[in-house]
Parts: structure tokens; sequence; C-alpha cells
């Protein structure tokens, strides 16, 4: 059973929508008490870094997300959730992640290196490079996802880029290390690839529930 986090800034409908399209049984809940029965957990977000962590904060959902993934059980960051198993963000001011993964998200300051201007947020469909091989990865092509953001990873640890894009810059879109894994596009948006990725993901849950 997959449990998705409700804690008033995740895109809930189009996640599930995926999870059932992928015959995944899933329950969308807010309290510690029942996510703790979850055999893999998807935390999406749309929106503030900083709004995020403060109602993730006031439901306890912070230390609960830290101590599942500290123990083994699979964690799963979509798109802003992806930002939040990081240090650190400078959005709205600073604010400090749940500090699973190395790494701080900036936002895109919207010039190139050669004076270009460029849209802020970057939207729309880019396609992946894959940089390592990885669970994740299994049976997956190079192909286009979506994307919405305003803000990206800058990590110095390689190792925690599993796939990158380019949009002005190298921006991390697939990130993890073991057990917990981030996209910053949105796999239940990306059409077969992003389906993919996600059964893959739920695969990686069964085979753990198994052993």
């Amino acid at each position: 059973m997959i449990g998705i986090v409700d804690y008033g800034m995740g895109n809930l409908f189009s996640v599930s929508k995926a999870l059932e399209r992928l015959g995944v049984k899933y329950f969308i809940s807010d309290q510690v008490s029942e996510l703790e029965k979850s055999d893999g957990i998807i935390l999406p977000g749309v929106g503030s870094f900083n709004d995020a962590m403060s109602l993730l904060k006031n439901k306890g959902l912070d230390q609960f997300l830290v101590s599942y993934a500290n123990n083994g059980g699979y964690l799963l960051g979509i798109c802003l959730g992806m930002q939040l198993l990081f240090e650190e963000s400078d959005e709205n001011g600073y604010s400090k992640g749940l500090s699973l993964l190395p790494g701080k998200i900036v936002r895109f300051n919207g010039t190139s290196e050669d004076g270009e201007a460029y849209k802020v947020p970057h939207m729309g469909w880019n396609k992946l490079k894959f940089n390592r091989e990885d669970a994740i990865l299994k049976d997956c092509d190079e192909d286009y996802v979506y994307f919405v953001h305003s803000y990206f990873l800058q990590s110095e640890d390689a190792d925690v880029n599993i796939a990158t894009t380019d949009y002005y810059e190298t921006v991390p879109a697939i990130v993890g290390k073991a057990n917990v894994i981030g996209m910053q596009f949105h796999p239940e948006k990306s059409s077969e690839l992003g389906m993919h990725l996600l059964k893959n993901y739920l695969q990686l849950v069964e085979a753990k529930v198994k052993a």
C-alpha cells in the first residue's frame, strides 16, 4: 500500500490517478499513525519550499519522513517534494529541508552565461540525460518529461544526480541514494516515460516488502 502525504501543497489528484492507472492500492493522509503503515511513501508538492516545510513541521510529518527513510522505507519526492528532500533552500528566505540528501535549492537567475534572458519558471517538456545506472531507470530510454519549477538543485555530491536535463544549465532531474528518490519533473504528467518511472519505483517498494 502506497501512502501519499497530504500536507496541503501536493498535487494529490494527478498522482493518485497515475497510481490508479497502474493498478496500485494507495491512500492519502496527513496522519503519521496512518502513513507509518505504508509500504512506500510519495511526497508530492507544488508551491513554496518555506511554506511546505512549515506545514510538514506543524503536523510532525518532517520528523516522521526522516525517520521513515532512515529506517529503509522507500520515499519518492515529486517536484517540490523532491526539493524538500535536501538540506536547504533560499526560496522566500533561508529554510532548512529534510536533509535526507545533500544539496541546496536555488532559483534560476533568468540570464544565461552569455547574457541571454530566459523564462522562469522552467515550464515544458525537456529530455532526460541518464548519468549512471540505477534501478529507478530500469528499461527506460532517455526521453522527454514535463517540468514546472523556478528553483533547482545544486549539490557538490555528483552521485546524487541519477539523471539531468538542460535548461540553460545542467538541471538535476532524477536524484537519489538507496531508498530516497526524487523527481524534479512530474512523472504523473510525463506520458509513457513518467509512468514507467513510477512503475519502477513501485517495483522497488514491492521487492522490499517481499524481501
